[in-house]
């Protein structure tokens, strides 16, 4: 008997060492294979920027960079002195990105009050999984909408505009980034502490005013920076503005012209208009470090926003 209970220790003993052994093993593994994951994402993001520079160094010593920055015109597929100037292609991008953010903030922003404010835990529980469901569209779906439903209804209300143009995509992308702003500015407003508003209804404030001007104030952080992340998305849309904006590069920022974005312009030769090591097929490098260059700079700026304005509660 004695013998058995000793049996018994010893192998839930060494039941225990290997336990002990696995453990290590496991504890030993996963930070290394952290490690490599999040290598493998710095070192895949190096190779786009070096990829990017590389192509675009070599479209630069064929098109000098100071026309490519000051000319206004873009007509790369012209035989005789073809025109590589940025800005047309700048003014579409932010012209469309700005009709996008003058849709998107004002219904992401008031549909956020009331997910966080106003609607029961029942309503938020349905609403917010709904609003959500416009994010998990495609969005070459959204460019059809914005061709085949949103700009014949506009050309009922705007009679001079035109099929393609930069009015239908800017609403349907700032319809598109309603459920970022909506989400992360909820997300923002949630994060203020109830007794904060339980101390300005005390005091005799009403719910609207405690929305606007307690919690508003308190989320500005959040707000902003996901406002600011709303631009970088819109900045860098493709499909829809490809589809439904049209192909003509223009300076100008008149809403019922068609227009080319960067993006656009990027789809347009990649699908075969230009021959490989041509100047035309290297310019959409530089096209993209330019894009990629918006969009960083959006990116710091929201990074820089949050962190300057960030309450700790």
């Amino acid at each position: 008997m004695q013998k058995d209970k000793v049996s018994i220790a010893k192998l839930i003993e060494d039941n225990k060492k290997k336990n002990r052994y696995k453990q290590g093993l496991i504890e030993k593994a996963v930070p290394i294979f952290l490690f490599i994951t999040a290598l493998i994402s710095i070192l895949t993001t190096i190779g786009i920027v070096f990829t990017l520079l590389f192509e675009t160094v070599t479209f630069f010593d064929r098109v000098k960079i100071l026309d490519f920055i000051t000319s206004k015109e873009w007509f790369p597929f012209f035989e005789q002195d073809p025109k590589f100037g940025i800005a047309p292609l700048i003014s579409g991008t932010l012209l469309i990105a700005l009709i996008a953010m003058l849709v998107a903030i004002p219904i992401g922003l008031a549909a956020a009050i009331y997910l966080s404010e106003y609607a029961s835990d029942n309503v938020r529980r349905v609403v917010k999984p709904i609003l959500e469901v416009l994010a998990g569209i495609p969005t070459i779906v959204y460019g059809f909408f914005a061709l085949t439903f949103v700009t014949p209804l506009l050309q009922k209300i705007i009679p001079g505009l035109s099929f393609f143009n930069a009015l239908s995509p800017g609403i349907v992308i700032g319809i598109m980034i309603i459920p970022m702003i909506a989400s992360l500015s909820e997300d923002a407003m949630s994060a203020v502490p109830r007794a904060m508003r339980e101390g300005a209804l005390a005091l005799g404030s009403t719910k609207l005013e405690v929305s606007l001007k307690v919690v508003l104030p308190a989320a500005l952080s959040g707000i902003i920076a996901s406002f600011v992340l709303g631009i970088s998305r819109a900045i860098g849309e493709t499909m829809i503005v490809t589809i439904a904006g049209g192909s003509s590069p223009n300076l100008t920022f008149n809403p019922t012209e068609a227009v080319q974005t960067m993006t656009a312009y990027i789809v347009q030769v990649s699908l075969g208009d230009a021959s490989f090591g041509s100047t035309i097929y290297y310019s959409i490098y530089a096209v993209g470090m330019t894009l990629f260059v918006f969009t960083l700079i959006m990116n710091l700026i929201a990074q820089f926003i949050s962190k300057r304005f960030r309450e700790e509660y």
